[in-house]
């Protein structure tokens, strides 16, 4: 109210220093989302490997939803902007870096730790890209509704395709060393990559097509449930077959354009 502003200054003295209320919980499930992905770590030293992946998986649903809940309650900030960088690069950088490295790469004669590091290293160089591009006036593929590159939570999922391999099938196959450094090396390139890869903007529904995707969600949710592994991988799967269509819609759009 005015009669609680300083006369000679006309702020108001409780807003001093302070952040609106509203912008706090976007932060603290950035927070959460940090801290989800430093357990999975937590988990991977003692060789409690599914709780690893669930702890950084969950560190990704945290992730989809603060930037959402930010926009929602109108509460963005460059103090929110930071802190989700910060969150990514470690629990989608370092952590699924560390898991991997415990988990197979440190059975490696050589290079087991370079391949863990050019996991985390790729997750930091996408993540400075993005945040160096965020206010410039041209951005090909933020424009057309596209990402550069695959994003932080997709790499670190992507990452862990190995695991799933091993906790679906129990064969210690997908668990050498020179199985899961070529496959580490690859998400870390598509990482840093320059291509154009499908946002949840450029994705568009039918209104025919509502109740299916409604229903497809369901399933979904009951087959991570019932069956994580299997259908975390399939997602993936499904995800880095996308990759070709994402060239070819983005070049579409281009043309168009």
């Amino acid at each position: 109210m005015a009669g609680d502003r300083d006369p000679r200054t006309g702020v108001d003295p409780r807003r001093i220093g302070g952040i609106p209320l509203r912008a706090f919980a976007p932060n603290a499930i950035t927070a959460l989302a940090l801290c989800f992905g430093l357990t999975g770590v937590r988990f991977a030293i003692g060789e409690e490997w599914e709780k690893a992946l669930a702890a950084v998986i969950f560190a990704g649903v945290l992730d989809g939803m603060d930037g959402r809940i930010a926009r929602l309650l109108r509460a963005q900030s460059k103090f929110g902007a930071e802190l989700d960088s910060l969150s990514d690069v470690i629990a989608f950088g370092v952590a699924p870096a560390m898991i991997l490295f415990l988990w197979s790469l440190d059975d490696a004669p050589k290079f087991g730790w370079t391949a863990a590091l050019a996991l985390a290293v790729g997750c930091a160089l996408r993540l400075a890209r993005f945040n160096s591009r965020m206010d410039a006036d041209v951005q090909p593929h933020k424009s057309a509704g596209f990402n550069t590159g695959i994003p932080a939570p997709a790499g670190a999922g992507l990452a862990f395709v190995p695991v799933y391999l091993w906790l679906s099938t129990g064969s210690d196959l997908f668990r050498e060393w020179y199985v899961v450094m070529p496959w580490a090396l690859g998400v870390a390139m598509l990482m840093i990559s320059a291509i154009p890869t499908y946002s949840w903007s450029s994705i568009r529904l039918r209104r025919s097509w509502r109740l299916f995707a409604l229903a497809g969600v369901g399933l979904l949710g009951a087959a991570l449930v019932t069956a994580p592994w299997p259908t975390l991988l399939a997602i993936c799967v499904f995800y880095v077959g996308l990759l070709p269509f994402g060239l070819a819609s983005y070049a579409k759009v281009r043309r168009r354009g």
